[in-house]
């Protein structure tokens, strides 16, 4: 559906999308966001954000009915739904992982055109960039060895953005010193054995509240929003807030050497 002269509309089916949408256009060209937004355990914004927009479940009936001049997609759109927007003329921009923090600023900038205000994701950018290098990993950070403990029991690979932002936030991967790759399974046995300096906690299986994680001496256990996992834009800024919070927390643990098991945060 070709646009007019007036800004554009939009709907976002995509949760990473959603948040950099919500941050670079008029909140009049947001049609609806995606079912997830609303979803505290799959949201990339804030709930109470989410609240002051329509939503779609992100069917081609929805969306259409909806009438955007813009479809914000996952490449992993389905070929039909694809296919039912293509055979109305309307516009489509799909959207990959955004695998590290360059990728990210690639997306918001198209994005940010797309909707016209090109500068607020210039503005987006500068902000990721501050968060980024506050409290960064450096020659005056101590490295600290750490397991992301996501949903399901399973770990991040190195080529991950999550897992660039642990490292810029001076951590060392003790998955990877395991030998673990991407989605990789790490029993609480494994963690009992090798335990890292810091375990953050991103999921709810049985092993990952387990008693026996609180015997561990010199671990400090915090725990790690999921939804700042797979999302990258604006999510890296509450991503690298939060880390460098438990790596201060850490510090503050280790360096007072509590005499039994890890601190949970």
């Amino acid at each position: 559906m070709a646009s007019s002269a007036r800004s554009p509309s939009f709907v976002s089916i995509n949760p990473c999308t959603d948040a950099i949408l919500v941050e670079v256009a008029d909140p009049e060209q947001i049609r609806a966001l995606s079912h997830y937004s609303r979803d505290p355990r799959a949201s990339s914004i804030p709930i109470k954000t989410a609240r002051k927009f329509a939503t779609s479940g992100g069917t081609a009936e929805e969306v259409i009915a909806l009438g955007p001049d813009i479809i914000l997609a996952s490449s992993f759109l389905q070929p039909s739904t694809r296919q039912a927007f293509a055979n109305l003329d309307f516009d489509v921009a799909t959207f990959g992982i955004a695998s590290d923090v360059d990728s990210s600023f690639a997306q918001i900038r198209q994005i940010a055109a797309l909707a016209g205000h090109a500068e607020r994701g210039e503005t987006l950018i500068e902000d990721i960039k501050a968060a980024l290098g506050t409290n960064g990993a450096g020659a005056n950070r101590m490295t600290l060895s750490a397991v992301l403990w996501q949903p399901g029991q399973i770990v991040p690979g190195e080529g991950v953005l999550i897992a660039q932002l642990m490292e810029r936030a001076g951590f060392e991967s003790q998955s990877n010193a395991l030998g673990l790759e991407q989605a990789d399974h790490l029993s609480l046995e494994q963690v009992l054995a090798s335990p890292p300096q810091v375990l953050l906690v991103a999921g709810d299986a049985r092993g990952q509240a387990h008693p026996a994680l609180g015997n561990l001496d010199g671990t400090h256990i915090a725990s790690f929003d999921p939804g700042l996992l797979y999302c990258a834009g604006p999510s890296i800024i509450r991503a690298m807030e939060r880390l460098n919070a438990i790596h201060d927390g850490a510090m503050q643990a280790l360096e007072a050497k509590p005499a039994h098991g890890g601190q949970a945060v």
